[in-house]
Parts: C-alpha cells; structure tokens; sequence
C-alpha cells in the first residue's frame, strides 16, 4: 500500500523537506496536496524556536500550503508547555529568545524577563540572532542560583542564506559550561515535541518525515513511529547506509512524493539486493547499482537495504559507485 494509506497523520519537518530557504522544496507542494486529498492530515513540525507559528504559517501559505497556525507544531510551543505544567499559574520565567518562545510562553499564563534578579522560577532558552552574551549571562546566574532549566532544542547548528552558523546547542554549550547543569530540551530528537504534535492530532498511526537522522529520524524511530527519510535536505544517502539498526528510518525515499508511492518488497542476498527493475551489486565494499533508473524509489531501496545487510554481517560499512548517488 502507499504509505498514505498505512497513516492518519504525516508529521513533516520543514526546512529541507518542505521548503529550503524561502522557496518550496520541488515536489513538496503537490505532495501535501495529494496525501490530504488520499486522507492523511498533516502537521508541520520545527526545532526552529526563533520564529512562532503564526510566522511558519504564513511561509507555507505564500508557498501555497493551506496552513494555520494549529497545524504548526514549533520547539518553542513544546518547550513552553513543558514549562507550564511544571510552574504556578502567572510564574516569571527568564527567556533567552525572542516571540518564538515569548508568545507561547504567555499565550499559558507564564510572565517572561529577560533578568536574573526579577527571581524568575525557570530559564527557557531557545534560538534567535539576537541573543548575545548579556542574555547567556542571566541565563547562567538564574541557572547557577538553582533555578530549573529549559531549551526548546539542542541543533548545534542552524542554516542562514549565508551557510551554516552557530545554533541553539551551541548556545547551551556556553551556558553548560559556566554552569555546570543540562537543560531539559523539548525539540527533535527528544519527545517534548513529537508529543505535542501527538496531541495535538489525535494520531492513531503517525509517520514522522525528516531529512536529519539525529533529530527527525532517531526521535521518530525513539518513539516507536514509523519514519520516512527523503533526501531532499541534511542528510543522503552516504549518512544513511552507515546507520546502526536502532536509528534506521522505516522507509527510504527521494523526497515528499515518496507518501503516495507504494514501497514494493526487496529481496537481498548476500552480494545482491532486487526491488522491482532495481538491483543493487556488492563489489568489495562498493555498492553499486546494476539494473534501474538512479534515483527512483526502488533502486533507492535497493542500494539502502544491500548496504544495510552487508554492515549487519560483517560490520563494515561500504561506499556508494556514483551511479548509486545519483538521485
């Protein structure tokens, strides 16, 4: 069956898998689209805590995603929630952030300061470009005096226009360090946050859709729901063959439109992986693929799960031929 036919609801990451930057990823739109006329709900979930939901929303709908702000699941609301069902009604709590993590915060009662000495009972601390050593700063005074500490996510690094820069863990690291404790951290890969979108949706049988292994992928598989990797962002096809079988995605696929594809059987043996007209060949440690069309979804498959076999009988890893790359 496809796989929008095996899920009730398709929980999607978003920056990599439905859109890079301001434009849309090729393909995402009309896979949204396809999988909510086929009945799948979706929602949209983000370690990103710099920007509210309101903000996500409105990128998706300039997209052409009909999307509200219910349908956005952020970091910075899991975080927030967390926060709220652990302090008094009306609590000051310290931010280090900006509205991601402000308006969710208040949106549940709680005050928010950016100073130690307003004796706030928990620091929040999550991503935005503003923050700077003064914030860091009363974060670690609160922190050190003994007050809880919350992260809305611990990505080490964070995409801009211009590359990659420091992220909300890099951030932690700094406060860690003067301090001594460890935040408790709601986004990806940890559960804050895949249990809010739980919530939120009433899943009986989700799919989490992600690019990055160590959030989407190993969060997802964590839990116990069924995850799809698509190639489309962080992480291709070289990271995923090297992965141990606790953290492998349940399905493997090109990108978005992977949802409403059936996912056909693969046969493997010891030097030769078949899917449909795919076939995948070992030579030494180089995977290669003999029979199909690179980059469909079953030579995909069939290169992933010839791989994966070798590197759970032999415990090597082996390499890609560039025509097994290519997607």
């Amino acid at each position: 069956m496809p796989l929008v036919a095996r899920h009730d609801v398709a929980m999607l990451d978003l920056d990599g898998v439905v859109y890079r930057g301001a434009h849309a990823v090729p393909g995402a739109v009309d896979a949204i689209v396809a999988a909510r006329a086929g009945g799948v709900r979706t929602c949209f979930l983000t370690n990103n805590a710099s920007r509210t939901a309101e903000d996500v929303a409105d990128h998706l709908r300039t997209l052409g995603i009909d999307a509200s702000t219910v349908d956005v699941v952020t970091a910075g609301e899991a975080i927030a929630r967390m926060v709220a069902d652990v302090v008094e009604p009306g609590s000051t709590v310290l931010v280090v952030g900006g509205p991601g993590l402000t308006r969710p915060l208040e949106a549940l009662g709680l005050r928010c300061t950016a100073s130690a000495d307003d004796k706030p009972v928990a620091v929040v601390q999550g991503f935005h470009p503003d923050v700077g050593w003064r914030n860091l700063a009363e974060a670690s005074y609160a922190i050190a005096a003994g007050v809880a500490w919350f992260a809305s996510n611990a990505d080490l690094t964070v995409p801009t226009g211009r590359g990659t820069a420091p992220g909300n863990g890099s951030l932690i690291e700094a406060v860690r360090r003067a301090t001594g404790a460890a935040p408790v951290v709601a986004g990806k890969p940890e559960a804050g946050i895949f249990t809010e979108a739980l919530q939120r949706t009433c899943a009986q049988r989700p799919i989490m859709v992600g690019d990055r292994i160590d959030t989407d992928i190993v969060g997802a598989v964590r839990l116990g729901i069924d995850a799809l990797h698509v190639l489309t962002g962080v992480h291709g096809l070289p990271d995923l063959i090297r992965l141990p079988p606790d953290d492998r995605p349940t399905f493997v696929g090109g990108d978005l439109l992977s949802l409403m594809a059936e996912h056909p059987p693969i046969h493997t043996t010891r030097e030769r992986s078949r899917c449909e007209d795919a076939v995948a060949v070992l030579d030494r440690e180089l995977v290669d693929l003999a029979e199909g069309v690179p980059g469909s979804l079953a030579a995909i498959r069939a290169v992933v799960s010839l791989a994966w076999s070798v590197l759970d009988t032999t415990g090597r890893p082996t390499q890609l031929a560039s025509r097994a790359l290519e997607h």
